[in-house]
């Protein structure tokens, strides 16, 4: 009996290490507006493809400023500010998020969030659900058992891997308090001997990268607050020998190798870090050092899939789309002049 007894242990530790082992997938995108009605659900469809464990939308879901194109294209009459205003968000849920079905959705606020008349309370109201799923609430509990608010940032952990979902919405981020709580949170990756890998997106890139005329570098609070930021990453990968990868939107166009800049060379090391501003805004121009990215498209739509190995690293991979992926239930709705205008046109010289 008691051999048998081992024997079972022994294949329920061993089924447990081949789990765990697995690999496995992840999505990540951001900017849908304008056209993101029309582009998001063929992301949805992608991760469902995909087998993607989660999706992480990093922000700018409306353009608010202006009525979006799929927005005017469904009204029945021209819609008015108000109307738009009032119902913008529950278009995007309705017709961004719901598409994803039972995969989840993780969020990052936006630029866009943020204009008026919307601020950081109608967000924080509007996207509750997603800002409080278990698996959020639990890990804010854990390391604050008196943190009972909502938060734009957080955090949550998979696999031997921490996500960090930062807010770099607005020129006084990082604050104070979103900087201490994210070096808290590195000191705790550094000695927890279960992470291997730490995975950080927000919105506007950290600063001094490729992208640097859109990014943290637009203010000198946020830039002096990125740079701290960066400079706990690197330190958690130089001296924790976690691996370390960086991701944000807020460019419309997708880029690899984002801080592979002098700046970051002369100032500790480079990063992994990638641009993935790809899910439905209207296309920007690559700057003009583009070209020291390790790659780089404009004028495309898609998304980025993560690959988490067994070892935990992650490789991620820009996943095109194309006018054909876009759903057959989605083109009837928008009709199939308005898909390919999305897909010829939307774009900014």
């Amino acid at each position: 009996m008691l051999a048998l007894l081992r024997i079972t242990s022994l294949l329920l530790i061993s089924a447990c290490v081949a789990v765990a082992q697995q690999s496995w997938t992840f999505v990540v995108s951001g900017d849908s507006r304008n056209c993101g009605d029309v582009v998001m659900p063929a992301i949805a469809a992608g991760a469902r493809h995909d087998q993607a464990a989660f999706y992480w939308h990093l922000g700018d879901f409306r353009a608010i400023y202006d009525f979006d194109q799929d927005y005017k294209q469904l009204a029945s009459s021209p819609p008015t500010i108000s109307d738009y205003e009032k119902n913008t968000w529950d278009d995007f849920i309705e017709n961004q998020l719901m598409p994803f079905g039972d995969t989840p959705v993780y969020l990052a606020i936006g630029n866009h969030e943020l204009y008026a008349p919307k601020s950081r309370g109608d967000y924080l109201l509007q996207f509750a659900d997603w800002l409080d799923r278990p698996e959020l609430r639990q890990q804010r509990l854990k390391d604050n058992p008196k943190d009972h608010r909502l938060h734009t940032y957080y955090r949550w952990q998979r696999g031997g891997v921490d996500f960090v979902s930062l807010d770099s919405a607005s020129p006084e981020q990082f604050d104070s308090e979103q900087l201490g709580w994210f070096e808290r949170v590195l000191a705790e990756d550094a000695k927890d001997p279960s992470i291997a890998s730490v995975v950080v997106g927000m919105h506007e890139a950290l600063p001094d990268s490729i992208a640097r005329g859109h990014s943290m570098s637009d203010t000198p609070q946020a830039e002096a607050s990125g740079r701290r930021a960066y400079g706990g990453l690197l330190k958690l990968q130089q001296t924790s020998k976690k691996n370390v990868y960086i991701l944000a939107s807020h460019s419309h166009f997708f880029m690899d190798g984002i801080f592979n800049t002098a700046y970051w060379r002369a100032n500790g090391g480079v990063l992994p870090g990638w641009i993935i501003g790809t899910a439905g805004a209207v296309r920007y121009p690559l700057p003009a050092n583009a070209s020291d990215a390790k790659a780089a498209k404009t004028n495309v739509y898609g998304y980025l899939l993560a690959m988490v190995n067994a070892d935990r690293t992650i490789d991620f991979r820009f996943h095109e789309l194309e006018e054909k992926d876009i759903p057959a239930e989605v083109v009837s709705r928008f009709s199939q002049d308005f898909v390919h205008q999305c897909f010829i046109g939307n774009r900014s010289n």
